[in-house]
């Protein structure tokens, strides 16, 4: 086919999508260079007083742009992109995924694969104030959990583990949408402790999202296993299941998506280190403690004036530590976000770095050893492992 019927054929099969409410999203990626800043844009179908649009996220270095247009619109907009400002267009439906892939020469090609998503999203304009996880009196684990009471209202001593839940929930969805798990994804929680995310995280993708994942969560505190367990068995998660292993013991088949939240020091390296080396789509962790680098550190520049208060010290120590990671993963091809999370623990602040798989960054391992070598760092724990 011609490079205009193949965009035509396209665009076609998302108007199709849109008309039979088969679509799930459409994400625009590999930008040419007119806009450095613009990096890819993600549309979803919205509702806006009765009419039915769709919602561009347009995703740039700094910041995040949503704009609105009619369906004819938009249809429009995306092929005056397709082929002149992204060369690879996503389309994701609950009968098929399509892709378009435009070359250096501007020729496309199309492909499509079995769907990823066995569920459309829903359409209200004000999703990012909707709660993503629904107090509910029929939700078993959050009764039991004790932060909803017999009514299904939140507890006065749940209300902030309720918004702990719904913010992480958030975040995994934001990374789902920037890659494409599978609808049967294999993910693994390192250190689960009771269960509170992995649960949520399970209900989910299995209720909202329609997916049918695997969720295994690692612990080694016997009871809190056998807890989990028995609350999944009430509950009726079927592949939700706990272990009492250590993460460095444990030696999965398959990972698709790793977590680890709140490992203490080099315990998230272990976890991100089986996620690099399992090949997941996506990374989330959540560090705590930062030992292993802290005990290296000796800095030999003007900084030294600075890092002889242990406190600054301890938050360079942070700061280098989980920059590394970042870096490390970088160059292991994943694009990584590090950000501010509340944590499950009750902490006042704490960082959460995300990883989904991309492509190798070839300057991240240059930039690491100059970082180690002005710290007077010997090596970083995630290095030894990979």
């Amino acid at each position: 086919m011609e490079t205009k019927e193949l965009r035509s054929k396209f665009l076609d099969k998302l108007q199709n999508s849109l008309k039979t409410g088969t679509f799930v999203k459409l994400t625009l990626s590999k930008p040419e260079h007119k806009n450095k800043e613009l990096k890819n844009i993600y549309a979803r179908l919205v509702e806006i007083k009765g009419e039915s649009m769709l919602s561009f996220t347009l995703r740039h270095t700094t910041k995040d742009v949503t704009k609105n247009h009619p369906i004819a619109e938009a249809i429009a907009i995306i092929g005056s992109w397709l082929g002149s400002d992204f060369l690879n267009g996503d389309l994701y439906t609950t009968e098929e995924d399509i892709f378009i892939q435009y070359n250096k020469k501007r020729q496309p090609r199309i492909f499509t694969k079995p769907p990823s998503h066995q569920a459309s999203q829903p359409t209200a304009h004000n999703k990012q104030k909707k709660r993503l996880v629904e107090a509910d009196k029929n939700n078993v684990y959050l009764r039991e959990m004790g932060i909803i009471g017999a009514d299904g209202q939140v507890l006065p001593t749940g209300q902030k583990k309720f918004r702990q839940i719904n913010k992480y929930i958030e975040i995994i969805d934001a990374q789902l949408q920037q890659s494409s798990l599978p609808a049967d994804a294999h993910i693994v929680d390192m250190g689960s402790g009771k269960g509170y995310l992995t649960f949520a995280l399970y209900d989910y993708l299995k209720n909202n999202l329609g997916m049918t994942p695997t969720i295994v969560g690692i612990e080694l505190r016997q009871n809190l296993v056998d807890f989990c367990n028995a609350l999944a068995s009430k509950a009726g998660f079927e592949k939700l299941h706990f272990i009492a292993q250590d993460i460095q013991e444990y030696q999965p088949k398959r990972i698709d998506m790793l977590i680890a939240l709140h490992a203490c020091d080099t315990a998230t390296d272990l976890a991100i280190a089986k996620g690099i080396q399992a090949h997941a789509q996506v990374i989330v962790v959540a560090p705590c403690c930062h030992k292993q680098i802290r005990k290296q550190m000796h800095c030999e520049s003007d900084l030294q004036s600075i890092l002889k208060h242990g406190i600054l010290e301890e938050r360079q120590a942070e700061l280098i530590t989980d920059g590394i990671r970042s870096l490390l993963m970088e160059a292991q091809g994943y694009k990584t976000k590090v950000f501010e999370f509340i944590s499950t623990e009750h902490t006042s602040k704490n960082l959460m770095i995300t990883g989904t798989k991309g492509k190798p960054n070839a300057e991240a391992l240059a930039k690491v050893e100059a970082i180690k070598k002005q710290f007077g760092i010997e090596s970083h724990y995630l290095e030894q492992l990979l």
